[in-house]
């Protein structure tokens, strides 16, 4: 019985991590301009930030039982964080396409979810900022509507670039600073870095981006090039998280012009990494796991074994989309602290 109530406990960490559904994300039955939209976002205001170095906030926790700490207040670099859809549910107000932030329930699940599972990765590396946007709903990502998708992500990148351009003048005062994002953020970060960073002034200050959960090709920036290993800067790091052998029905089945960075050894050659490189993911409830996944490149994609924990025989998870980063919670915030010491160096 006690074994059988762990193997239960087991399979619902896995199952959350990896977003196992027990229901489909919503779809909207109205054109996006027949849904009104929210009203734009005074970023001078702290509560229409997730995250804020000068205050207390889910990305200042560490999880539980691991060795780590929040270095915010010593750090010498900046992350600016933009996080995935989390407005997936049934809208309940008016706002359908388009998420209001003054919605504090879903505010709650933003910062219970990604900013704490997330966000938080980076709190030894720089003083992290990630503003609350007007995220388009899940449905801009499935609807055959190419018109409702755009006009929808438009409204939210608007305010990503808003926040960023606050936060240039505001708080950067000429600090080096990472981009880091997670799939439908990955969306909105790409084209910032592409609209102000990339062969701009600005990119003296850059020192990567961790542009995950989202399909980036190669040549998705004129100047800035994928990472070649742990410690390059000036370049960015991407990958989608598969189960070992399965291909997603949009991968064409031979090799890609996708990035995909192993998150073990930081390099985009397809030798497999051990479990043994993990030094520790996040799992539901913020606990630490020793030792969680291992990794391996694949045309494109990142192929991982089931999460090694008890019970891992059971699960059938293909999509570990959801734990992109919470697989590899421990190698990402080592990863970003070396990158700004390798940036700080190569400056002086």
């Amino acid at each position: 019985m006690q074994q059988t109530r762990i193997f239960l406990k087991t399979l619902l960490i896995l199952c959350i991590t990896a977003a196992c559904k027990t229901q489909e994300p919503a779809r909207l039955s109205i054109a996006w301009k027949e849904s009104p939209v929210p009203a734009e976002i005074d970023y001078n205001a702290s509560e229409n930030w997730a995250a804020l170095p000068e205050r207390k906030d889910a990305a200042d926790a560490i999880p539980t039982n691991s060795p780590l700490k929040d270095e915010q207040q010593q750090a010498v670099a900046d992350v600016f964080f933009v996080h995935p859809t989390i407005y997936t549910y049934a809208p309940t107000t008016a706002y359908q396409w388009n998420a209001n932030v003054q919605d504090q329930y879903l505010n709650h699940k933003v910062d219970s979810s990604t900013i704490l599972n997330q966000a938080s990765i980076f709190n030894s590396a720089g003083r992290v900022f990630a503003p609350r946007y007007r995220q388009a709903h899940y449905f801009a990502f499935v609807t055959p509507n190419k018109a409702d998708k755009d006009a929808a992500l438009q409204i939210a990148y608007s305010d990503v670039k808003k926040a960023f351009e606050y936060y240039l003048s505001h708080y950067n005062q000429g600090r080096p600073f990472i981009i880091a994002s997670h799939s439908q953020g990955t969306v909105h970060a790409t084209k910032l870095i592409q609209e102000l960073i990339d062969g701009k002034d600005l990119q003296k200050q850059f020192i990567a981006a961790y542009l995950i959960g989202i399909a980036t090709p190669k040549n998705t920036f004129k100047q800035i090039s994928p990472c070649q290993n742990a410690d390059q800067t000036g370049c960015f790091v991407a990958w989608t998280t598969f189960q070992q052998g399965y291909l997603p029905p949009w991968h064409p089945g031979k090799p890609t012009e996708l990035v995909s960075t192993n998150p073990l050894t930081w390099t985009l050659d397809e030798n497999f990494a051990s479990k043994k490189l993990n030094d520790g993911g996040v799992s539901y409830g913020f606990k630490w796991v020793k030792n969680f996944a291992d990794a391996q490149n694949h045309q494109g994609i990142l192929w991982i074994n089931t999460p090694y924990v008890f019970g891992r025989s059971f699960v059938r998870i293909k999509n570990w989309h959801q734990a992109d980063l919470n697989l590899f919670y421990a190698p990402i915030r080592n990863n970003a602290s070396n990158r700004v010491s390798a940036y700080l160096k190569a400056t002086k």
